[in-house]
């Protein structure tokens, strides 16, 4: 059985609120921290961010995916702000534990 590869430019699971967030009732999951890049980037934050209890969040759409995500799940995704994305989307890493948590949790194999 060879292994596994994983093209994150068909998948971005990752880039969805993930279904236990959503079963508890959490609208937003990706916290944006304090060091990150798009702090600094006020055009971005005022397109993509959301305060919540005074903290900043990446906003969500409607289907749970994050508003920064383009294109369809499964034929072609990007991120459209991948160099500055938040520090919880860069520790995902393709195949990781974490990665693959999330791909169980939208159904992508």
């Amino acid at each position: 059985m060879g292994a596994q590869t994983y093209d994150c430019t068909r998948c971005g699971a990752c880039c969805f609120n993930p279904p236990e967030n959503v079963a508890e009732g959490f609208s937003e999951y990706v916290e944006i921290e304090r060091h990150d890049l798009i702090r600094r980037r006020h055009d971005l934050l005022r397109r993509f961010s959301v305060e919540k209890e005074g903290r900043l969040h990446m906003r969500i759409l409607a289907d749970q995916r994050c508003m920064a995500l383009a294109g369809r799940a499964g034929p072609q995704v990007r991120c459209t702000i991948y160099h500055a994305r938040p520090s919880p989307c860069r520790r995902v890493e393709a195949g990781s534990e974490l990665c693959q948590r999330y791909r169980r949790g939208r159904g992508v194999s």
